[in-house]
C-alpha cells in the first residue's frame, strides 16, 4: 500500500499481519503489531489509542459514535459547558465590573486572582473527580456539582469584599462547575471513536454560546437591576440548564470502584507522548485566556465605544462555536494532532503578527474575530488528545490528571499577565509577548508528542 497514511492498515478492525515482507508500506500500528511477534486480535474492548493508533483493537461496534443515547449525552454535555466553561469565556465582564466597581481599591492583578483561581479549580480537582468517574460513574457527581454550583452563584450575589467574591466564585461555584465539566468531558469520550473529535467539537460550542449569550446578558443585567439579581437570575438559568444535563449524560463504560492510588495518577507521566501532550496544553491554557481577559480593558485604552466594548466577548465566543466544530470534523479525517498544531501555531502567530501592532477599533475587531475561530479548535481538541493516548478504561483518571497539571497554566497566566500590564505603566506589548510565545511554545510541544507517536513524517495521520 505505497503512500498510504498512518491509518490507512487500520480500516478494519484489525490489521493484516500475515505479510511481514513489506515492512515498507505498513503502517506505523502494523511495524508496532510485527514488532510484538505478531500478537493475535484482542477480544477485550478496550479503546488504546496509544502511540498513534487511531483504531481501536475492540470491535467498532463497541463505540456506538451515534445513536439516540449517544446525541443525548452529547446535548447534555453542551448543556453543561454552557453553564461551565461559557461563564469561564466571560471573566472579562467580571474583570471589568470588579475594577470599575466593588473592588475599585484593588490592583487589577489581584483581582484577576478571583477568575484565574475560578478557572484553576474548575479544571485542576479532575484528577479526583476523575477517579471517582470511573470508579462510580457520573450521575451523583453530576447532582452534587450543580447544587454546588448554583449554590456558589447566589453567595456570590450576596458579596460586598474581595474576600467574599473570592470564597464564593472562585472556590465554591468552581468546585461544583469542576464536578460538572469533568463528568461531562469524560462521559462523552466513551460514547465516541471515529466521530469522537466532531462530537466534542459539538458539545464545547456549548461553552462559546454560553460566551455570546451570558457577556450580553450580564452586562444588560448589571445595568437595569443590577449585579446582584444578575447573578440569582443567572444561576437559576444554569439549574434549568443543569437538569437537563444530570439527566442525560452517562457512561457507556460501567462502574469499576478502585481506592485511590497515587502511582495511577503519575504511571501516565512515564509515557513521552502523554507527558508531552500535557506540557503542550498547559502552555497552551498559560497564554489562552489573556485575550479573554484583557481584550476589553485594552478596547477602553483604545478608545472604543462604550456601548460596542460589551459585545467584543460575544464576538469571540461566536466565532469560537464554528473554531470547535470545524476542527473537530476535520481532525476526525486528518488526525487530531495534526490539527491541533495547525491552529495553536495560528493562534500564537495571530497574538505575534496582528494583536500587537493594532490599537484602535477596527484592529481589535479583527483580532477578536480570528483569534475566537483559532483558539476555539484547541479547547475542543484538547480532551480528544488524551483520549488517543490513553487506555479507556483509565480515562477518568487520565483526564482529570491531565486537566489537573494544565490548570495551572490557567491559575497563573492571568495574573502574570495583569503584573506584566501594571509594570509597564498600562502597556500591553509584554502581555502580548507572552501570550503569543506562550502558545508557540505549546506548539512545540504538541509537535514533539506527535513525532514520539509517528516520527517525522508529514503525511501521517496523528
Amino acid at each position: 500500500m505505497p503512500g498510504s497514511s498512518i491509518s490507512s492498515a487500520t480500516v478494519n478492525e484489525q490489521p493484516r499481519r500475515d505479510d511481514t515482507t513489506k515492512g515498507a508500506h505498513h503502517s506505523v500500528a502494523d511495524a508496532k503489531d510485527i514488532e510484538k511477534n505478531e500478537v493475535a486480535p484482542t477480544d477485550d474492548p478496550v479503546d488504546d489509542e496509544k502511540n498513534g493508533e487511531t483504531t481501536p483493537p475492540a470491535p467498532v461496534n463497541d463505540f456506538p459514535d451515534g445513536g439516540t443515547t449517544a446525541w443525548l449525552v452529547t446535548f447534555g454535555g453542551w448543556c453543561g459547558l454552557f453553564c461551565t466553561f461559557g461563564l469561564v469565556n466571560c471573566v472579562g465582564v467580571f474583570q471589568r465590573y470588579y475594577v470599575n466597581g466593588p473592588l475599585k481599591n484593588y490592583d487589577p492583578s489581584a483581582v484577576s486572582w478571583i477568575m484565574s483561581t475560578q478557572v484553576f479549580l474548575m479544571i485542576f480537582p479532575g484528577a479526583v473527580f476523575g477517579r471517582l468517574l470511573d470508579s462510580y460513574g457520573p450521575a451523583w457527581l453530576l447532582r452534587i456539582g450543580a447544587v454546588t454550583y448554583v449554590f456558589g452563584l447566589m453567595m456570590t450575589s450576596l458579596a460586598n469584599d474581595y474576600y467574599q467574591f473570592f470564597l464564593a466564585q472562585a472556590i465554591v461555584s468552581s468546585l461544583g462547575s469542576s464536578a460538572i465539566f469533568n463528568a461531562c468531558m469524560t462521559s462523552l469520550v466513551t460514547w465516541f471513536f471515529k466521530r469522537r473529535a466532531a462530537a466534542f467539537g459539538i458539545m464545547v460550542s456549548g461553552s462559546s454560546l454560553g460566551g455570546v449569550v451570558l457577556p450580553i446578558m450580564m452586562d444588560r443585567m448589571i445595568k437595569s437591576v443590577g449585579f446582584p439579581w444578575m447573578m440569582r437570575t443567572m444561576a437559576f438559568l444554569f439549574l434549568f440548564l443543569l437538569t437537563i444535563t444530570a439527566l442525560t449524560v452517562k457512561s457507556r463504560l460501567p462502574p469499576q470502584p478502585k481506592p485511590f492510588v497515587f502511582k495511577d495518577y503519575i504511571s501516565g507521566l512515564r509515557e513521552p507522548a502523554f507527558t508531552l501532550t500535557i506540557a503542550g496544553n498547559f502552555f497552551f491554557y498559560l497564554g489562552m485566556f489573556l485575550p479573554f481577559n484583557y481584550v476589553l480593558t485594552q478596547a477602553e485604552t483604545a478608545g472604543m465605544s462604550e456601548t460596542l466594548i460589551p459585545y467584543l466577548l460575544s464576538i469571540l465566543n461566536a466565532v469560537s462555536i464554528f473554531g470547535r466544530i470545524l476542527p473537530g470534523i476535520v481532525a476526525d479525517k486528518i488526525g487530531r494532532f495534526n490539527v491541533v498544531i495547525m491552529i495553536c501555531l495560528m493562534s500564537a502567530i495571530f497574538c505575534l503578527a496582528i494583536w500587537i501592532p493594532i490599537n484602535n477599533t477596527a484592529g481589535i475587531l479583527v483580532f477578536t474575530v480570528i483569534f475566537g475561530f483559532s483558539s476555539g479548535g484547541v479547547i475542543s481538541l484538547a480532551p480528544t488528545l488524551i483520549a488517543q493516548v490513553s487506555d479507556i478504561r483509565q480515562i477518568g483518571t487520565r483526564v482529570g490528571t491531565a486537566f489537573a497539571i494544565q490548570s495551572f497554566g490557567g491559575l497563573v497566566g492571568s495574573p502574570i499577565g495583569g503584573a506584566i500590564v501594571s509594570a509597564q505603566g498600562g502597556g500591553y506589548l509584554g502581555l502580548q509577548l507572552f501570550c503569543g510565545c506562550s502558545m508557540l511554545l505549546g506548539s512545540a510541544f504538541f509537535i514533539l508528542s506527535r513525532v514520539s507517536q509517528a516520527g517525522w513524517g508529514l503525511k501521517a495521520k496523528v
